[in-house]
């Protein structure tokens, strides 16, 4: 059988050599943790074994599950998609499941057991001893584990495994940073660290747990020069907006907001905030709402004489987001939903995306939207600055506060500038 795996660098050769029977593994994006157990898990059941595969939602697993198969199609007896299940004719057998259910792995037995991107798992401890460890009890099986610190979390199972004293007999701790990679380039490793707030750096890039608590993530300096909103960009490339719409009505801390950007490539800023606004409004009338922001946005596309004119509306596709979007591809308005790529990582996650062009001095507010003050649930101020520059990583009280501009912020800097890897 014609079986090719990804060719492994000498930093994964290490690990898979020297891990023990319960591994845990710190390492720095594009280290290649995930390249690193898909080989493993092609390999090992190739050769008889049977392997669970856990990820902390089905949006990461489907993608490992496709390389996986492809890797080793001249092997395989039998594949499911839906049961995520791939059944070897050598015998072997790699099974798949998501964290968010606890009971992921009950009732199985494997030889070998991965668990990717640990760091995003909650829970992870109590399915780790309730549903994981016990399917390694017949055979004798190992576990590895493998994910990016996300700060410092005395709950976090992956926190504890590397640095629990108590844990640490229990598991082998390998420390990869990023530029353990031998086969990324190292001109653009080297200036990883120009590119990002150093706390953000250390945490992607180096691979170590960092406290965030009291840091603000975007300061008001690294948004404005001199303290002072900059003028509205003449003749840019394209203007759009982010729109982050309600949960609910009557919600407490639900609102509706939109923000307009303007991007401009190859001169000047790339990327400047045009203008801002934030409602409660009810989930039946945002339909009626929606032509007035598609109108916003032709008007900021005429006054920065942009080239490409208003390019329309990103909407998060979720709750009543769902409905804007399905009402503007019937009536066909300028919309579209915000990837999923963007929306799966998180509200953190995209704090770290976009962290990286605001550090770089990429983006800039408008005096027009930094001098705006408007009333919102009783309260006067500018609400953009106050939620960007006021957000906290990794704030436990996230859920009670207004964070309905900041997310049009983060969603429209990653839409705008760098994708959803930001590298």
């Amino acid at each position: 059988m014609d079986i090719k795996l990804v060719k492994s660098h000498t930093g994964q050769k290490h690990i898979y050599k020297n891990r023990g029977s319960r591994t845990v593994i710190r390492c720095g994006r594009r280290f290649g943790k995930t390249t690193m157990f898909e080989n493993w898990a092609s390999n090992w059941g190739v050769h008889n074994k049977r392997v669970g595969w856990f990820s902390p939602s089905y949006k990461l697993l489907l993608p490992s599950y496709n390389r996986i198969l492809k890797m080793i199609r001249p092997a395989v007896k039998s594949a499911s998609k839906i049961d995520g299940v791939i059944e070897l004719v050598t015998g072997g057998a790699i099974e798949f499941w998501t964290l968010n259910d606890p009971d992921a792995g009950r009732s199985r037995f494997y030889d070998e057991v991965l668990i990717d991107e640990a760091s995003l798992a909650k829970g992870l401890r109590d399915i780790w001893e309730q549903s994981i460890a016990p399917t390694l009890l017949d055979r004798g099986g190992n576990c590895s584990m493998a994910g990016t610190p996300k700060g410092i979390n005395d709950e976090d199972y992956f926190y504890q495994a590397c640095t629990d004293k108590n844990l640490l007999d229990e598991w082998k701790e390998f420390h990869a940073p990023t530029s353990a990679n031998p086969m990324l380039d190292p001109v653009a490793v080297s200036k990883l660290q120009e590119k990002y707030p150093p706390l953000v750096y250390k945490q992607e890039y180096l691979a170590e747990f960092v406290n965030w608590s009291g840091e603000a993530f975007f300061s008001s300096e690294s948004l404005t020069v001199n303290g002072r909103g900059v003028p509205l960009p003449m003749h840019c490339d394209a203007v759009y907006c982010v729109i982050d719409s309600a949960l609910k009505d009557g919600s407490e801390n639900d609102g509706t907001g939109v923000t307009w950007f303007g991007l401009t490539k190859g001169f000047g800023i790339p990327l400047v905030v045009l203008d801002w606004e934030i409602t409660q409004i009810n989930s039946d009338l945002l339909i009626a709402w929606l032509p007035g922001v598609l109108r916003r946005g032709e008007q900021l596309a005429a006054m920065c004489e942009c080239r490409g004119g208003f390019i329309g509306a990103f909407i998060e596709d979720k709750a009543s987001g769902i409905t804007l979007n399905q009402y503007a591809q019937r009536v066909g308005l300028p919309c579209q939903p915000i990837d999923g790529d963007i929306t799966s990582i998180g509200k953190d996650g995209r704090a770290i995306n976009a962290s990286g062009p605001v550090h770089r001095g990429e983006v800039k507010i408008s005096a027009l939207a930094y001098d705006k003050v408007t009333e919102y649930k009783k309260q006067t101020r500018n609400h953009l600055t106050h939620q960007v520059c006021g957000y906290r990583l990794g704030d436990k009280d996230a859920a009670k506060r207004a964070d309905d501009l900041f997310d049009t912020f983060t969603y429209g800097v990653i839409i705008g500038l760098n994708g959803p890897d930001g590298f």
